[in-house]
């Protein structure tokens, strides 16, 4: 769980540290935090909501959970704060931390199912899905 929250923060920073690079807003360590602590606080109520540690690195519920509290609650808590929620950043924002949350569970979920020893070919071919 630790390490799925952890890499979860890291997108997010991610996102912020490009956004402020992007507009040229400086990458001060107070100019990070004041831009990424609502989306933080929305990713740990969007984990706390789904119960993510259950399967933190399940797209469903975590994953979608992840993704839909650093976005939603981000922006409300970005309105809350006086800070702008453009039309355009609101779009950007879902599709940054959309691809971003959910793309490394999706990457995740893939490695593994190809370490099952799982054949995409084998499935669609309609053999079996596992090797032996």
């Amino acid at each position: 769980m630790i390490g799925c929250t952890v890499l979860d923060a890291c997108c997010v920073l991610a996102f912020v540290a490009i956004g402020r690079a992007t507009h040229h807003d400086g990458e001060t360590l107070a100019g990070l935090a004041s831009t990424s602590w609502p989306f933080l606080a929305g990713l740990a109520v969007g984990l706390a909501v789904t119960r993510a540690w259950r399967g933190p690195a399940a797209i469903v519920p975590a994953g979608l959970g992840a993704w839909f509290g650093a976005a939603a609650v981000g922006m409300l808590l970005r309105v809350v704060a006086g800070q702008g929620t453009a039309p355009a950043f609101i779009a950007v924002a879902l599709a940054f931390l959309g691809l971003f949350l959910l793309g490394w569970r999706a990457a995740a979920a893939g490695w593994r199912w190809l370490r099952a020893g799982r054949s995409p070919a084998g499935v669609m071919r309609g053999g079996s899905s596992t090797a032996g």
